[in-house]
């Protein structure tokens, strides 16, 4: 007797993922018209006939909540941008109080977040830990959105993009640290970090930075050099940073990992911190206190926010209404700065 064919079957014979047999049995517009006409039709040649029960089974909850995190480069080759590995303890213990298990994976490993994860069962919701170039990450997630996909972010509040985003002041982040450092008398201010849309929350940063300059009259005085998020990019920042603009007495870093890195590179030229140039960082990762001198940085509360993120994805899994979320920010005074 002739075996049944399966989905996977159809698959194989197509050359797709049984995700997307799926979506084209339910001429799903998500697959393109030839793909799913193609499909359809290896279904009726192998008389294949979608089971119902099991289909109806896809669609209940798996009780399992997805974490997909972006790949950081990263000095101890994690690729987990330290911030989010002190999120991460927050998320599980939340997810676990409320009953579900937790998925932990990396973005990149998939071009379609909503098939492997949603469609396929194997979870309820998607939460997303950082991105690369914002403009490339919001294509996926308004995929996602198009897919109906229940997910919640955390960045930068963002209404003119889709999803619900879960995020801190970092506007008023990056105002509060640079008046702090305005009130120990310095005035002639460097910001390391990216300042476009490419990183709303690094860019928002410094906008608040800009705004406290501003407010104190010596924007004309600062400069600006770009740097991603890592200790390496924030030290060669730093050298091309005194090559250009020798006379700096203050260096603003978009986050802590820059920071260090510019810790390192003042530390290389014989420059006294916070004696002749004073730093500070945003994040407060663990690292942060441990740096020589201790790092000045602006505080994210991750236990709040990893609970945040999973009771939002949890509201819109159980169909409410989710709003974006501001989180407020702290400062953490320590020696890089001089008070």
């Amino acid at each position: 007797m002739k075996e049944k064919a399966t989905s996977f079957d159809i698959a194989h014979q197509a050359g797709v993922s049984q995700s997307t047999v799926s979506r084209a049995l339910r001429n799903s517009p998500l697959v393109n018209k030839e793909t799913r006409e193609k499909v359809q039709a290896i279904a009726r040649e192998r008389n294949y006939k979608v089971d119902k029960n099991a289909s109806n089974l896809r669609r209940q909850h798996s009780k399992t909540l997805a974490l997909l995190l972006f790949e950081d480069p990263t000095s101890d080759n994690s690729l987990i941008n330290p911030f989010f590995l002190s999120m991460l303890g927050s998320i599980t213990r939340a997810s676990a109080k409320a009953g579900y298990d937790l998925l932990i994976s990396f973005q990149n490993l998939s071009d379609d977040w909503h098939a492997d994860y949603e469609d396929s069962n194997k979870a309820d919701g998607i939460i997303l830990l950082g991105y690369g170039d914002y403009t490339e990450y919001c294509t996926k997630l308004s995929q996602l959105e198009a897919q109906h996909t229940h997910f919640v972010r955390w960045g930068a509040l963002d209404d003119d993009h889709p999803g619900v985003s879960i995020g801190c002041d970092n506007f008023q982040g990056g105002y509060d640290i640079t008046r702090h450092l305005l009130g120990l008398g310095r005035r002639r201010f460097a910001f390391i970090g990216g300042a476009d849309i490419r990183a709303p929350e690094f860019f928002a940063r410094y906008n608040g930075h800009q705004k406290a300059l501003k407010l104190a009259n010596v924007e004309q005085k600062a400069v600006q050099q770009d740097a991603i998020s890592t200790e390496d990019s924030g030290y060669e920042a730093t050298l091309t940073l005194l090559k250009n603009h020798p006379h700096i007495d203050a260096i603003v870093c978009a986050s802590d990992l820059i920071a260090i890195g510019v810790i390192r590179a003042l530390r290389a030229n014989n420059i006294a911190i916070p004696e002749q140039i004073a730093v500070v960082g945003f994040d407060n990762v663990p690292v942060a206190s441990f740096a020589n001198p201790a790092l000045t940085t602006v505080k994210q509360d991750t236990i709040l926010a990893g609970e945040i993120l999973v009771d939002s994805l949890l509201k819109l899994i159980a169909g409410e209404k989710v709003e974006h979320y501001l989180m407020p920010v702290d400062l953490v005074i320590r020696q890089s700065s001089g008070a």
